[in-house]
């Protein structure tokens, strides 16, 4: 299946310094976010009890607020729910109280404003439990990237190899970002959004770089220049399939997911975007800044022994 009737001619690298302006600009300011903003992190790795609370009618955020800080439960964090009438109450880890004695406090609170109102789901991580979970899924996120590295330079010359190294570390941050500067909860799911980020941007480079290759060898006349915006282009039609038959799973996510899959949903959309942008505007790019030619993916001469002249 083709988008195109025919191949595309854009010439994508011709302005690629303004794109990697943009690209260091998004990188610092994603940098700068987490350093000054830091990440929302959810229970998973701050440990805590989450509760859902049901109301029969949508309630007043601002009176279960002070329902709660009235009811000694100050640090509460209280937000709506996927509908207008469930509302999730966050909450610290409480030194020498057990979750049920937490949620009976909760219910209390919320009698107050709502008699009604019905707890639907609790659920409860200790802080030590938090600790290993944010440990493990950093470890996870390293160990991906390493072997994605070493993968990338056994398959690939060594200039594609930095390029696609760069671009993959490149999509993680961005979205880490993402979520600094709007505050989204960062939990467990949005660490395997970012894996599969790292995968879907891999896939892409690799798809690109495939291209290049052939035509390097083929467009023996025509520029380095020249031979990445052709592979680009014939590679264009799959690339923008597989991202929006992709996006339109991801946005029925985010839309109809309620807010427990919402933040996934949001860093695998922001993931495709960025994966895409990275393939051609960082990874080739950078590959043909770095002196990619023809014959980087020549043979190496042999050269045989000469006879000695009589």
């Amino acid at each position: 299946m083709e988008l195109f009737k025919r191949t595309p001619t854009i010439r994508f690298l011709e302005k690629r310094r303004y794109w990697y302006a943009v690209s260091v600009l998004v990188i610092a300011a994603s940098l700068a976010a987490v350093a000054i903003r830091g990440l929302n992190f959810g229970i998973d790795f701050t440990g805590g009890v989450v509760i859902e609370v049901h109301f029969p009618e949508a309630p007043d955020l601002e009176r279960l607020r002070g329902a709660l800080s009235a009811g000694g439960l100050g640090d509460a964090i209280v937000q709506s729910f996927g509908t207008a009438q469930d509302v999730l109450v966050r909450l610290p880890p409480a030194e020498g109280e057990a979750a049920r004695e937490v949620t009976e406090h909760v219910r209390a609170a919320l009698a107050t404003v709502e008699p009604r109102a019905e707890i639907r789901r609790t659920e409860s991580v200790g802080p030590q439990a938090g600790r290993e979970l944010a440990e493990k899924g950093a470890t996870a996120l390293l160990m991906a990237l390493l072997f994605i590295a070493i993968y990338v330079i056994m398959r690939f010359q060594w200039k594609f190899a930095v390029g696609a190294i760069v671009a993959v570390l490149h999509d993680p941050i961005v979205v880490i970002g993402m979520f600094a500067i709007t505050g989204m909860t960062f939990d467990l799911s949005v660490m395997a959004a970012i894996l599969a980020v790292i995968g879907y941007s891999l896939n892409d480079t690799v798809v690109v770089f495939d291209r290049v290759r052939e035509r390097l060898v083929q467009m023996r006349k025509a520029t380095p220049r020249e031979v990445m915006d052709a592979a680009i282009n014939e590679t264009l039609s799959r690339t923008l399939l597989s991202s929006l038959t992709t996006s339109i799973v991801v946005v029925a996510l985010v839309a109809f997911g309620g807010e427990v899959l919402r933040p996934f949903g949001v860093a695998l959309l922001s993931g495709i975007v960025v994966g895409t942008f990275s393939s051609i505007y960082v990874a080739g790019a950078l590959a043909l800044d770095l002196g990619l030619s023809q014959r980087d993916l020549m043979p190496p001469e042999k050269r045989g022994e000469v006879d000695a002249l009589p």
